[in-house]
């Protein structure tokens, strides 16, 4: 190739790292200090890019050229760290006590709060910032051009880096900084204000997200999806380089940069995929990425399902819930028939994930990968091999089996959040395939015509069927949790060390866990395909994994009933709540909100604490 062309590419790969790297570099110092997986950190991003792009202008009239448009991106990266502070004090200081998953559901509401609220403030329409005075003529490399603006996004990463480096290794913030991420919990014994420590870290953290955006005004207009296209990449960043190291942020921000700048040459189709597959072989060889140090495993903060005494009456309350299952279509419409079928198909779905974090302690961000292998398996059977409903089922929950014992046997090396990374990773990729195999899979057009057989065809028959085969599929796994074999993985769950001690043999339990939840996704998945009549790549998307984890979390993952509870509350508020308003993402978000606040243990699991207390 030309070596001014590769020369361009790979300072427009080193300009794309050092903006990824702002950003990240602030997602990487809150996740060290407070162990919070920050979902809004991508909505600060946006407001810094939206607060650039309006106040920088105004700062230009005032004709004092490169000084306006400088003091105004410091100006909007100031504005985001205070308002990163307002978080932490009216949200996150109130559920630091709350299992670190509850605090994850919480940043996902202000993500759909932020969301709505600046359409409210800057309108829906993008906006295009203005460019830099003095940086807008191009400059000549090598007998190529070069947008002089991406020279100095190449220079403000080590900046940036720099002078994070000298503030947690010349002030007492950041010692402090550098203690909290080796051990929050000595830092705490030894007296220091957390509070303000947090407060401090979070100010930090959100400052460094709306430099981040403000410094892209020039180079793209500040929209409403730039939270959910940085925060992926953002925490893969953070993931790759260690959680919790600066150093390790920078150099994946650097990797993660020249692969995109050079993986569309070689892999065209490569695009969507690239940086999950980067992390999948890094966190397979370095399973705590470039820089980063083993988690504590089996702390006392674990939350899950405890032992469990056998309910008093069980019996008659499962007869009680058959008879009324069967019982609902005698006063439901053919629509309250479809959303109560979507409805237990989200409880099983959620209720697999149960299996994971609730009972085994292992946080999976993309278990939307085992729904839509289900889903994906049943209707290829159909259209490949013209199957019947009856068939094309056990085929789509057998490929989604499939899929989570390659899946766990890699994932099962990991803990924490890498983990949880993992599965996303593995995720995106099936993802990938399923959106660009277009010969197989249809790509975005997806695959239709998946409909039942005719005996359970209508609405009536096909919701039995759902009910039945719901049910089933969760008293197998309650039994699968009740079992030695769920005792065993509650016991790796809250302490390893002590697990392993007494001779059991950890990672093929949580492999057959991730086995067997995944099978009982793909059961979800291939019942929802026939619900709907056909299949799509969203299956297999972010959205999903995140509606499974915001539905355990809200019914809460100390008790069996969570994931049901979770997900008959969720569909309520989409189904008959959300349609009330436009401002549906508000009041979404300020719902879930509420809930972690007021539930911090979720609406089953508070429930629960409560009559444990009365007794």
């Amino acid at each position: 190739m030309d070596p001014s062309f590769l020369a361009v590419q790979a300072l427009s790969g080193l300009s794309s790292a050092s903006s990824l790297f702002i950003t990240a570099c602030g997602l990487t110092i809150v996740f060290g200090v407070t162990r919070i997986v920050n979902f809004a950190h991508g909505s600060l991003y946006m407001i810094g890019a939206y607060t650039a792009a309006t106040l920088v202008p105004r700062l230009l009239e005032l004709s004092f050229g490169p000084v306006s448009f400088w003091a105004g991106i410091l100006a909007s990266a100031l504005i985001v760290g205070l308002i990163g502070v307002l978080i932490e004090v009216l949200l996150l200081r109130r559920i630091y006590g709350a299992p670190e998953l509850f605090q994850l559901l919480a940043t996902f509401g202000v993500v759909l709060v932020v969301q709505d609220l600046v359409v409210q403030v800057f309108g829906p329409e993008d906006i295009l910032g203005p460019r830099a005075p003095g940086l807008r003529a191009p400059v000549d490399i090598l007998g190529r051009r070069f947008p002089s603006y991406e020279l100095v996004l190449i220079a403000a990463g080590p900046i940036v880096l720099g002078l994070v480096w000298l503030l947690l290794r010349r002030t007492r913030f950041g010692m402090l900084v550098r203690a909290a991420t080796q051990d929050r919990d000595m830092v705490a014994s030894l007296g220091v204000n957390q509070a303000m420590l947090f407060t401090g870290t979070l100010f930090l953290g959100a400052f460094l997200a709306g430099l981040g955006g403000a410094l892209q005004i020039p180079r793209v207009s500040a929209n409403t999806g730039m939270d959910l296209s940085i925060i992926a990449e953002a925490f893969v960043v953070t993931v790759v380089g260690g959680m919790g190291s600066v150093p390790g942020a920078f150099l994946a921000a650097l990797v993660i940069g020249q692969l995109q700048a050079f993986g569309i040459l070689i892999f065209p189709k490569s695009t969507l995929v690239v940086v999950f597959l980067l992390m999948a072989v890094v966190l397979a060889i370095r399973p705590y990425g470039f820089f980063g140090r083993a988690e504590i495993i089996g702390a006392t903060h674990a939350v899950g399902i405890a032992s469990r005494k056998p309910l008093p009456g069980r019996h008659f309350i499962l007869l009680a819930i058959t008879a009324l299952l069967a019982c609902f279509p005698l006063v439901a419409d053919a629509y309250l028939l479809k959303v109560a079928a979507e409805i237990l198909i989200f409880a099983l779905f959620a209720f697999s994930l149960q299996l994971l974090i609730g009972v085994g302690g292992l946080v999976s961000f993309g278990h939307a990968a085992f729904f839509g292998l289900g889903a994906y398996g049943s209707a290829l059977a159909v259209k490949w091999f013209g199957a019947s409903m009856e068939a094309a089922l056990p085929l789509g929950l057998a490929l989604a089996a499939l899929g989570a014992a390659l899946i766990g046997a890699f994932v099962v090396r990991l803990s924490g959040i890498y983990l949880a990374m993992m599965t996303l990773a593995a995720a995106q990729i099936i993802y990938a395939v399923a959106f660009q195999w277009v010969d197989v899979t249809g790509g975005d057009n997806g695959i239709v015509g998946v409909w039942p057989s005719t005996w359970a065809s209508g609405p009536v028959a096909y919701y039995l069927l759902t009910a039945a085969l719901t049910l089933m599929a969760v008293l197998l796994l309650m039994r699968i949790i009740d079992a030695p074999f769920g005792y065993a993985l509650r016991a790796a769950r809250d302490s390893e060390a002590r697990a392993e001690a007494i001779g059991l043999t950890i990672r093929p339990h949580r492999w057959l866990a991730f086995i067997l939840s995944g099978a009982a996704a793909g059961l979800a998945g291939g019942l929802y395909a026939f619900s709907r009549g056909s299949v799509d790549p969203s299956l297999l998307g972010i959205s999903t994994s995140v509606d499974a984890l915001t539905m355990l979390l809200l019914g809460g993952i100390q008790t069996v009933a969570g994931p049901l509870v979770g997900a008959a509350t969720l569909h309520f508020l989409r189904d008959f709540v959300m349609p009330l308003t436009a401002h549906w993402r508000l009041m979404l978000g300020l719902i879930i909100i509420a809930m972690v606040l007021i539930f911090p243990r979720g609406l089953a699991g508070t429930v629960q604490h409560w009559r444990e207390e009365r007794a």
